[in-house]
């Protein structure tokens, strides 16, 4: 390594630390914000599996993805509601293993909800593996229906990994958008039981040296004239966590740096999950429309209301080239998930 280079990343590093630390006093500040609804973090114990959540307006997803997590092991539930208007408070409020807040500010001034939900993990994921996902999000991964996250986690750290890497796969119906069944407290995978096989670009990105993976049906059939506007698709949502750590864009990137290395460099394959993206349910449209009054998720939203007219239209996404969904093992022989050296 030449001193010219080496003075390039120890310049690197030091931006990276003070961004850290702006992004932990961020956090710091829009915790104030947080208005406590339920609070039974007392209840959590060394060795609890936590899960980390920002949602708003998700009562129809609500009680599978609770069924789904508490299937994989999470033990306590640490979620943020911003200003629903569904009943999702009240349906979340009587739940035994959830905390609760509500946050009233601006989703997108607070980083689209980045800044509480670090806020949060700082107070009391310190120590714990700790899932952050949205609402919308169901993490699978090699043998997930027969070993849960407490065995994965076993894994994870006799292998000396502190970070876990998913990608997330947009599922969707064969017909229209609107036109699915869904009922509350269903497999919504019964439904979107239909997802795009290939189509999806990878590299890595400097300096924080995250995946940088899009692709997929909203790159393909709702934002085809602008693919570089696609959604990124990987994230690091399982983390052991430590009071120092902070997410920088959505779970597709965090700092310190290392946490993001959750691929291998040598030709080999790294134990990888898939987050199953249920988006696509009947309320989409609703959502969509809504979105274009509120301009509340992209940080360039005007760039985006072509994408939400399409999705409003009832777009069928589905082809003849389309993969319906089987089992992890399916979607390993695909290329989208990994068991890596986990037997």
């Amino acid at each position: 390594m030449t001193a010219l280079s080496a003075m390039a990343r120890a310049r690197t590093a030091w931006r990276l630390r003070w961004a850290r630390r702006r992004l932990l006093l961020r956090a710091v500040l829009a915790g104030r914000g947080l208005v406590s609804i339920t609070d039974r973090t007392g209840s959590i114990a060394p060795g609890h599996i936590l899960l980390a959540a920002t949602l708003r307006n998700e009562a129809l997803r609500l009680p599978h993805f609770l069924e789904h997590y508490r299937r994989l092991g999470v033990d306590h539930f640490l979620l943020i509601d911003n200003a629903s208007t569904d009943g999702s408070v009240d349906l979340l409020r009587g739940q035994p293993d959830v905390t609760l807040w509500t946050a009233g500010a601006s989703y997108r001034g607070a980083r689209f909800g980045l800044d509480w939900t670090n806020a949060v993990l700082m107070r009391h994921a310190h120590g714990h593996w700790t899932l952050t996902v949205d609402a919308d999000e169901l993490l699978v991964y090699p043998y997930w229906e027969t070993r849960d996250l407490h065995a994965l986690t076993h894994w994870l750290e006799r292998t000396d990994r502190t970070a876990f890497g998913a990608m997330m796969l947009d599922l969707y119906p064969k017909g229209g958008l609107d036109d699915a069944v869904y009922r509350q407290g269903e497999d919504p995978t019964f439904v979107l039981n239909w997802f795009d096989r290939g189509n999806y670009s990878i590299s890595i990105q400097a300096p924080m040296e995250n995946l940088w993976i899009q692709g997929g049906v909203r790159a393909r059939a709702l934002l085809a004239g602008t693919p570089r506007l696609a959604p990124t698709l990987n994230k690091v949502p399982l983390v052991k966590w430590h009071w120092r750590y902070a997410y920088v864009n959505s779970t597709h990137s965090l700092l310190p740096r290392h946490l993001n290395r959750v691929y291998a460099t040598d030709g080999g394959e790294v134990t990888s999950g898939l987050l199953l993206h249920t988006k696509f349910l009947p309320d989409v449209a609703a959502k969509s429309a809504e979105e274009i009054t509120r301009r509340q998720h992209f940080a360039r939203p005007d760039a985006y209301l072509g994408y939400h007219d399409r999705v409003a239209s009832n777009p069928v996404l589905w082809t003849g080239a389309s993969t319906a969904l089987g089992g992890w093992r399916q979607l390993e022989a695909l290329g989208l998930m990994s068991r890596g050296g986990w037997v």
